[in-house]
């Protein structure tokens, strides 16, 4: 099974969310024997669409840039992760262009689905993957953030059966904090490993997940550099 990270970070590879995005790969591949790919997207050439819907007859986007090999990674992939944290309560800049840019996954024909929202018809190839998406937080008590970010990551995308939101995530990239970060991918990778196993994650482990790492008052020395 082939696993595609898309880090929509613009730390790149210091992101914090991107640690619990890469250990839930590693559980999914330690399932299925596959492999990982993480495309940085703040380190790619992507220009914005200009909304010409020539992708949704041909298949292909009609701008030569960075974005013709992200979408044939996607295409290679059984598994895409789209892996963020969140920036102004949303989307950072970086990956909401990626995102806005997997038009030509899609048909110009629109149709409503079973809940009564219209959307695009997803190309064969497309319809058959199965996207995540995983989103940290640096604030405490982020709810509302995900629950906004989630509606709006699952009515761009239909492939998506998985969400997973954290909050405290900066305590990834903090040193003193490892004893409290370790035991958090450790649930993540055992994440992986039931969702490649499964197709799912139970109840009990997206509650497990959604639980913060330390009260409030504790992490908030953390994020502000304070002994906790």
């Amino acid at each position: 099974m082939k696993v595609l990270i898309l880090n929509g970070s613009p730390k790149c590879e210091k992101s914090d969310t991107l640690h619990m995005s890469a250990a839930f790969a590693r559980g999914i591949c330690s399932v299925s024997g596959g492999e990982t790919e993480i495309i940085h997207t703040a380190q790619k050439r992507i220009e914005y669409c200009t909304g010409c819907f020539i992708c949704k007859k041909t298949g292909q986007c009609v701008i030569d840039d960075d974005m013709t090999g992200i979408l044939a990674s996607v295409n290679k992939s059984d598994v895409v992760i789209f892996s963020f944290p969140v920036y102004c309560h949303s989307i950072p800049a970086a990956l909401k262009v990626v995102i806005e840019r997997t038009m030509p996954l899609s048909f110009e024909k629109i149709v409503k689905n079973e809940e009564g929202h219209y959307h695009h018809i997803e190309r064969e190839g497309s319809k058959q993957k199965r996207f995540v998406m995983i989103c940290g937080s640096g604030y405490p008590q982020s709810r509302d953030d995900f629950e906004l970010i989630t509606k709006t990551f699952r009515r761009t995308f239909r492939q998506c059966d998985l969400t997973l939101t954290v909050e405290e995530s900066p305590l990834f990239n903090i040193k003193d904090a490892e004893p409290l970060a370790k035991p958090r991918l450790a649930l993540l990778e055992e994440a992986g490993k039931e969702y490649a196993s499964n197709g799912a994650l139970s109840e009990q482990t997206v509650k497990a997940l959604a639980v913060p790492m330390i009260p409030e008052e504790i992490y908030m020395k953390f994020a502000n550099g304070e002994k906790p």
